[in-house]
């Protein structure tokens, strides 16, 4: 059985960064992408960034493309998620789950999330 467990939330000023993680387990990711979203008070679950665990080819929603960095280690089966210069709007829950590789949805197996809030 697939489990997700995310941590590394927390409050941050803007401007400033967090790191994100998620242990996973429960088989052999080889096959599978991991990703990210996140969902805001009010909106829709949307993506963030996925990564293809053995290659490791990512993509990026635009809003994050250039702030955010998504990586693994294999080793650990733990995805990261690296966010810079956070801003106001990234305030949410922030999810990781599985999925297919090079895809933005079909993506399952939800961890519980981790509050992110990004405030003065």
């Amino acid at each position: 059985q697939v489990k997700l467990i995310e941590s590394g939330g927390g409050l941050v000023q803007p401007g400033g960064s967090l790191r994100l993680s998620c242990a996973a387990s429960g088989h052999t990711f080889s096959d599978y992408a991991l990703g990210w979203f996140r969902q805001a008070p009010g909106k829709e679950r949307e993506f963030v960034a996925a990564i293809s665990w053995t290659y490791g080819a990512t993509h990026y929603a635009d809003s994050v493309k250039a702030r955010f960095t998504i990586s693994r280690d294999k080793a650990l089966n733990t995805l990261y998620l690296q966010m810079n210069s956070l801003q106001p709007e990234d305030t949410a829950v922030y999810y990781c789950a599985e999925g297919p590789v090079g895809s933005r949805s079909g993506f399952d197996h939800w961890g519980q999330g981790t509050q992110v809030t990004v405030s003065a």
